[in-house]
């Protein structure tokens, strides 16, 4: 009996003994679930992209993904075990050994109900839930190894060779899904970007964005179990070219597969927290490549499941059908979403509610919020919750300082615009200059402009900045510099009222939030993708 078949006796188990056996495949694997464990066992395939031809290359697969899934998954991974075969023809994994014919990778078994994509499903996948993923992934891929060999899979030759690698691998099937003006209409697209936008793929190279990344993420890897953070799992081991890769390519996977399943609204606001947590917004200049490179890829593997004949016929039918939803997601990448993009400016005194509101207005708008403090003090190279507790107007506060610090702000915020995308702005905006400055950043982006004024008593600031006081904060606004800095807020004489709203933020939120909220750029409700 061929060994993935064997496998699905309870009796291949014999320390575990389960019930029952179930068997999953991929295009690679062999993945035998039981109660509470699994064991993944690589198909003996050779693909060109992948090699498992033999048992030693297959062995060398698992262990490697054992090591590399440690970083996103510690405690779901528990090791290599050998598949022995007995003399009468039956297989076993573990237990007393026998003749080794394989090897498979042992696994805790993970609620199927908390997998993202079931959450997403029973609409239980979370705003929280996103922001939480986001995070997740932003510290991966800080931690993540880079060096001269991984950055080079950054360069938009490596890029273009994935590109043209997809392009040859589905020449003869991508007329099964899409019509071939589609087609065409993609392979331009990819190409003309890697031709006219070259010069970003060394940007990122330089800023250290290319890194040892995760390579497949998306839903069915991440499983959101009780109040743990995110655990994801089944990083790429088999070809080390699609793990290094700009973290933007990486991120753009999961965006891509929330708009798959839909939910554009979740792609939108995943990008925006991971480009606040990660600071990196300049990842908006690319990110339409990657989710479409991304979408093509899975159009790709889909297409190849649809034709194996060793797969059942269900499993066959399902793959075709991703297969064409993906290739045309691969098309919509590069156009203009239906909003056009916004600027909304927050300013105001310190402690006037400043960030609460822009987090709001974010949230309400998917959108990413560029703040002075974060901005401030990763241009000076410490952590955003780190205190920089100068006097007004000295060291970080100089005048020069915070110069440097709104240009790199609204650079950020064009990139932002730039990708068609609306973008959230926090800073005091305490100068004329500083405001006209950002109302003609979306001048030249013909995007519609709104400075939200935050205002609030000063005794009422004041309390707030003594219970800052007693926490780790990301803004340095305090006590002592209270007074100076309010000294200077130059009043808003220079917009008209279409252009600016007063907001009393010490009012009750939820009737702060609604008097701006008609004044917003947002989707209609109920509407996700």
């Amino acid at each position: 009996m061929s060994l993935e078949h064997d496998l699905l006796r309870p009796e291949a188990y014999p320390e575990l003994l389960p019930a029952r056996v179930e068997l999953a495949q991929t295009h690679i694997s062999w993945v035998f679930l039981l109660e509470n464990d699994v064991f993944k066992v690589k198909r003996p395939v050779s693909l060109g992209f992948l090699d498992f031809a033999s048992v030693e290359k297959r062995k060398a697969a698992c262990e490697a993904e054992m090591r590399l899934n440690a970083r996103l998954a510690p405690t779901t991974y528990l090791g290599v075990v050998p598949v022995a075969q007995n003399p009468d023809g039956q297989h076993r994994v573990g237990g007393k050994p026998g003749k080794i014919v394989d090897w498979a990778v042992h696994m805790r078994r993970l609620p199927d109900a908390r997998r993202a994509d079931h959450l997403l499903l029973r609409g239980e996948l979370t705003t929280e839930i996103v922001d939480a993923l986001a995070a997740r992934i932003a510290s991966f891929h800080a931690a993540a190894a880079t060096d001269g060999e991984t950055a080079r899979w950054g360069s938009v030759g490596a890029a273009s060779s994935c590109v043209e690698d997809n392009f040859t691998e589905t020449e003869q099937t991508i007329a099964q899904y899409v019509r071939p003006e589609d087609a065409d209409e993609i392979r331009r697209w990819q190409r003309a970007f890697l031709r006219d936008r070259a010069g970003l793929f060394d940007q990122r190279i330089a800023a250290g964005r290319v890194r040892d990344g995760h390579g497949d993420l998306r839903l069915e890897h991440v499983y959101i179990v009780g109040d743990a953070a995110p655990t994801i799992i089944d990083c790429i081991e088999f070809n080390d070219r699609f793990r290094y890769a700009d973290v933007c390519s990486d991120v753009a996977f999961l965006s891509m597969d929330l708009a798959a399943h839909g939910h554009v609204d979740f792609a939108e606001r995943l990008l925006a927290r991971y480009a606040r947590e990660a600071n990196d917004f300049d990842l908006y200049a690319l990110i339409d490549f990657y989710e479409s490179y991304r979408a093509y890829v899975r159009g790709k593997i889909s297409a190849l499941m649809s034709s194996d004949e060793s797969i059942e016929r269900p499993t066959r039918k399902q793959a075709e059908d991703e297969a064409r939803r993906y290739f045309l997601l691969a098309l919509s990448s590069n156009r203009r979403p239906l909003l056009g993009p916004s600027v909304i400016a927050v300013g105001g005194i310190i402690a006037a509610g400043k960030s609460t509101i822009a987090e709001a207005v974010g949230s309400l708008m998917n959108a990413p919020v560029v703040d002075a403090d974060r901005t401030r003090k990763a241009m000076l190279g410490v952590t955003a919750d780190r205190p920089v507790q100068d006097t007004a107007w000295q060291g970080a506060y100089a005048p020069h300082v915070t110069e440097k610090v709104y240009e790199e702000v609204l650079r950020c915020a064009g990139v932002v615009l730039a990708s068609g995308r609306s973008v959230v702005i926090d800073a005091s905006f305490r100068s004329a200059a500083h405001r006209k400055a950002a109302r003609e950043l979306a001048t030249a982006h013909a995007a519609p402009f709104l400075f939200v004024e935050c205002r609030v008593d000063a005794q009422i600031a004041k309390g707030r900045l003594d219970e800052r006081a007693r926490a780790p904060s990301i803004s340095d606004g305090r006590l002592a510099i209270f007074d100076a800095f309010s000294a200077e807020f130059e009043p808003v004489l220079e917009l008209s009222e279409r252009d600016h709203i007063v907001l009393d933020t010490g009012r009750d939120f939820p009737f702060t939030l609604a008097a701006l909220r008609g004044r917003l750029n947002i989707w209609p409700s109920g509407l996700s993708g």
